[in-house]
């Protein structure tokens, strides 16, 4: 699906626009907000003094001084349509909606109706105005992804460490990187041994344990003690740059979408204009009586009627009452066409890690040998109790009767896991190469497990394990359920956690297609593999920086906003801000109930034009009958819209 921000800034010259696009994000504060809308309110305000001092018939307000005062009026939005059409005409694009815009509202102007033509214009600008806010919060600057980025490296030079810009750092360097800071570039450990927090690579919330001389990456936090790592990589080609480079490029993939109006605009306008022309001369070849200012002033009423206000305002209203919607139901779309897109999908694909599962380590399951649970967890929490890693916090989070035992000559063994004395026994805590070091034999069933896994060996006996796995979130098996029932046919889990892991709870879920141990560039690929398919509408759900390629180059990159990354939340085109992945079954929902209801708005509005425009070409209708046609539609799209308010999603 192709994106489109819409605003009157769509009226303006390339240069201005280029300008814009390049300030206006930065700058993007209630001051700008208020020069969006300056001019509208300037032309509203002087529209409405006109009719009043037409209306009181004020003496001083003759002919000239109305020509003036509405001319005034007119300019603030009628000069960027107005240039705009001339600057389209000169490209050989004659016919635009601005350009029938233009001639309609000036036709007003020369048969003397000038409120109908300030109203008419107006009325255009401020639809423009409702659907750029409607598309106000449009896709997050992928410069975002700079606040990732180390800003700083401490490179070892001229036997002292000196702060740089990563971008100066030489490979084969020396860098000293503190605890709680970011690796400026990849490399290999020179320390004995570090904790990195890799979620901006991986997205998953354990971290790595790594040893001296083995790989490190760009954008990983150091989560104990100052290490030293040797860069391998100069800045532009680390990890976290090329997750920055695939994420401009997914974007860039994504060209820009016209609005309904104006692809329905190519169409409608030609044959209005040389319907008005042909209504202007026709009638010499048949009519008797020709008089030349007669037929043109019928000609050019019927070009003010035919001008697409009620079409403009009915769209953006239907797509107001949807984001309005859908923001009651803690879901927020990122601009008007993402409601469109959102009906059109087909194939979903999702990570695991704080989309479907919590992103939390909780125990899952205490198997003690020859110990009663109670007394084995004390001897593991006194263990634990020495250990900052998140599986120690979820072990320490057992409640346990009766006073704690503590521990003595507790050792960390690199890569193995923790050994020490526990109420005057020798206790080893960790994974199997620990005990295959010491010579504990365990139990082969554990070769079965696929989570994390803790062994216990107490007085060199074996004691057991404790299995600690991330939990699923309450919703999410009702959620691949539904999403079959509300036409998904593709589902797939795609996701930085070890395969094994990542099939077992694919299985719990009843995905039928599901990659572990994945890279973002891997995920990337495998999106872009289903995109070579064009019947294949893709949504992505994630919620971490290393989700940001995939999110872009999907049709609708969908994150979770409540714990997601700021990246993932810049990057996707739809927040669940619940964190709740059932919210996109009703995402879904009230994307077709929109798409409905600005459906049958276009319909209304579409049908009453045509009505009229018929009357005025027969000279039936009036100038007047026309605003009346268009207000009234214009209300009826409201009402029509305010529905989405009051509707109820359930899936059947």
């Amino acid at each position: 699906m192709n994106k489109k921000k819409v605003s009157l800034n769509d009226l303006k010259p390339d240069s201005e626009k280029e300008h814009n696009h390049n300030d206006g994000h930065n700058h993007n504060n209630q001051s700008n907000n208020f020069k969006e809308y300056f001019p509208a309110i300037i032309s509203f305000t002087m529209l409405i003094i006109g009719i009043a001092l037409d209306y009181f018939k004020v003496l001083f307000f003759n002919d000239w001084q109305r020509i003036i005062w509405y001319g005034v009026a007119y300019l603030p939005v009628g000069f960027p349509v107005v240039k705009a059409g001339w600057k389209n005409i000169k490209k050989g694009d004659v016919f635009t909606e601005f350009f029938l815009m233009s001639i309609a509202t000036i036709g007003a102007f020369v048969i003397g109706e000038f409120p109908e033509g300030v109203a008419v214009m107006l009325f255009y600008a401020v639809g423009e105005l409702f659907q750029a806010a409607a598309v106000n919060k449009a896709k997050g600057n992928i410069k975002a992804l700079l606040d990732v980025r180390p800003k700083e490296a401490l490179v070892y030079r001229n036997n002292d460490y000196v702060s740089v810009n990563p971008e100066e750092v030489e490979i084969g360097e020396k860098v000293k990187v503190r605890v709680g800071e970011k690796i400026p570039l990849d490399g290999i450990l020179l320390s004995e041994k570090g904790s990195f927090n890799t979620a901006a690579l991986t997205g998953e919330s354990k971290p790595d344990t790594i040893s001296k001389s083995e790989k490190v990456f760009a954008g990983s936090i150091n989560m104990d003690g100052v290490i030293e790592i040797e860069t391998t990589k100069e800045f532009k080609d680390s990890s976290i740059s090329r997750i920055l480079h695939m994420v401009q490029n997914a974007t860039a993939r994504k060209s820009k979408t016209e609005l309904f109006i104006r692809k329905f605009a190519r169409i409608y306008t030609p044959i209005v204009v040389y319907l008005a022309i042909a209504i202007t001369f026709l009638p010499y070849f048949f009519v008797d009586d020709y008089v030349f200012r007669d037929w043109l002033y019928r000609a050019l009423i019927f070009l003010v009627i035919s001008c697409p206000c009620a079409l403009v305002i009915s769209i953006p209203l239907g797509y107001f009452g949807g984001l309005g919607a859908a923001s009651k139901n803690g879901i927020l779309f990122k601009g008007a066409s993402f409601l469109d897109a959102m009906t059109k999908i087909n194939t979903l694909i999702m990570d695991k890690t704080g989309t479907v599962t919590k992103g939390v380590f909780k125990i899952k399951e205490i198997k003690a040998i020859n110990w009663e649970e109670k007394e084995f967890m004390k001897y593991l929490m006194a263990m634990e109790e020495q250990s900052t890693h998140p599986i120690a916090k979820a072990i320490l989070e057992y409640k346990a009767d009766g006073k704690d035992f503590q521990a003595s000559e507790v050792s960390e063994i690199a890569g193995k896991g923790l050994k020490g004395n526990v109420n005057g026994k020798p206790v080893l805590v960790g994974n199997k190469a620990l005990m295959t070091t010491n010579n504990i034999e365990v139990f082969k069933e554990i070769e079965t497990i696929v989570e994390s896994i803790v062994l216990v060996s107490i007085d060199n006996a074996f004691a057991g394990y404790v299995v600690i796995a991330d939990e699923l979130k309450e919703d999410a098996k009702e959620t691949i359920t539904n999403l079959h029932k509300v036409g998904i046919k593709k589902i797939m889990m795609l996701s930085g956690d070890k395969d094994s892991i990542t099939q077992k709870v694919a299985a719990e879920l009843n995905i039928e297609k599901a990659k572990g141990g994945l890279l973002p560039e891997d995920k990337l690929n495998e999106v872009e593999k289903l995109k070579q398919n064009s019947e294949n509408k893709i949504a992505f759900i994630g919620d971490g920086i290393n989700d940001a390629p995939v999110l872009a180059a999907s049709d609708v990159g969908i994150a979770m906003g409540g714990l997601g990354s700021d990246v993932a939340i810049e990057t996707a085109d739809v927040i669940i801000q619940t964190d709740q992945p059932s919210k996109v079954i009703k995402a879904i929902q009230i994307g077709r109930s929109t798409r409905k209801i600005v459906w049958q708005n276009i319909g209304l509005a579409f049908g009453v034009k045509v009505i009229v425009l018929i009357l005025g070409a027969g000279g039936l209708a009036t100038m007047w009958e026309a605003v009346f046609a268009d207000v009234g539609v214009a209300l009826l799209a409201i009402l029509n819209a305010v529905r989405l308010q009051k509707m109820k999603w359930s899936v059947n």
